[in-house]
């Protein structure tokens, strides 16, 4: 065990970065709204469970069911391609009556910990040691935490018209975040 506290502060920034918990709480808003309430101590648990898992055995399970990393990020840039065009357009694609919450799917995964971030997490386990970016993914999770639970004091200071035009300013860059992990991955699928 090697705790390097330069090692956590940097692999917690690049997490913070690719997460941007900050960004997306247009997205978490937009969701509470439809669905009634998020759960963020589920929601957060859920992503921490899922990122710190797949840390560990990321590769493993992708090369199991015979699917690599690059085809695992196109996949969740679909995913966030679509939640962007929701949140630009004002429409709804993402339709299911069954769920009473939002909390697992689409806020803990793909959101949280999205093809983004796993990919990333699998960048960062062959520079750094495991127990620091542990320890970072754990720092993200409270701050996603405490942005969850916070989100309706922000939409109460934002106001309806405040919110309507970070959604679609985040609905855009949002999209554009999907189309750069498109891209950066699609190319790799044909080698």
């Amino acid at each position: 065990m090697n705790l390097d506290f330069r090692e956590i502060i940097t692999v917690a920034m690049v997490l913070f970065a690719v997460i941007d918990i900050v960004g997306s709480i247009p997205i978490i808003i937009d969701l509470r709204t439809k669905f009634g309430h998020v759960e963020s101590g589920k929601a957060s648990i859920v992503a921490g469970v899922i990122m710190i898992t797949f840390l560990f055995v990321g590769e493993q399970i992708l090369s199991l069911i015979g699917i690599d990393v690059n085809s695992f990020a196109v996949a969740g840039a679909f995913v966030l391609f679509f939640l962007a065009l929701e949140m630009i357009l004002g429409i709804r694609l993402y339709k299911d009556d069954e769920a009473s919450s939002a909390s697992i799917v689409p806020i803990a995964f793909p959101l949280i910990a999205g093809a983004g971030t796993m990919t990333t997490l699998l960048s960062l386990r062959a520079q750094y040691q495991a127990i620091n970016i542990i320890i970072a993914i754990v720092l993200n999770i409270i701050l996603v935490y405490l942005v969850l639970k916070a989100s309706k004091k922000i939409e109460t200071k934002l106001g309806k018209n405040g919110l309507s035009v970070i959604r679609k300013t985040f609905g855009v860059i949002l999209l554009a975040i999907a189309v750069k992990l498109f891209a950066s991955n699609v190319k790799a699928l044909f080698i």
